[in-house]
């Protein structure tokens, strides 16, 4: 999954502080982190010629530890965070949030998500 972001060092040391591990430089404009097997990759497109344009979408994190990622997410500076986790009509326990750069990001508690199916509620 790619994160576009206007500074590599600022996402390298938001990212880090929300996910609670170094993750890894491999270019000069490039930040990975391993989300248990997934990458996301923190890239500045200005180093590419490119045009910085956040994404659209949200980017959903599935956490064992959701409390956690909350008081993480309190303390790295988003640019937009929820009040409080909350228990979602289809189940999951989840809160949304932006990045510093206007990405919309959520973390799902992993034992409520929902992958589809039947919606009982």
């Amino acid at each position: 999954m790619i994160l576009p972001v206007s500074d590599i060092e600022g996402a390298a040391k938001f990212y880090r502080r929300l996910l609670g591990f170094e993750g890894e430089r491999v270019s000069s404009n490039r930040h990975y982190f391993d989300c248990g097997g997934t990458v996301l990759a923190c890239v500045d497109p200005a180093d590419e010629g490119l045009e910085f344009r956040p994404n659209l979408d949200h980017v959903y994190f599935a956490v064992d530890d959701i409390e956690a990622v909350f008081e993480r997410a309190k303390e790295a500076a988003c640019s937009w965070l929820e009040d409080e986790i909350s228990s979602r009509p289809w189940g999951e326990r989840s809160f949304y949030a932006k990045d510093p750069f206007g990405n919309p990001i959520c973390f799902v508690d992993e034992s409520t998500v929902f992958t589809g199916g039947r919606f009982v509620p």
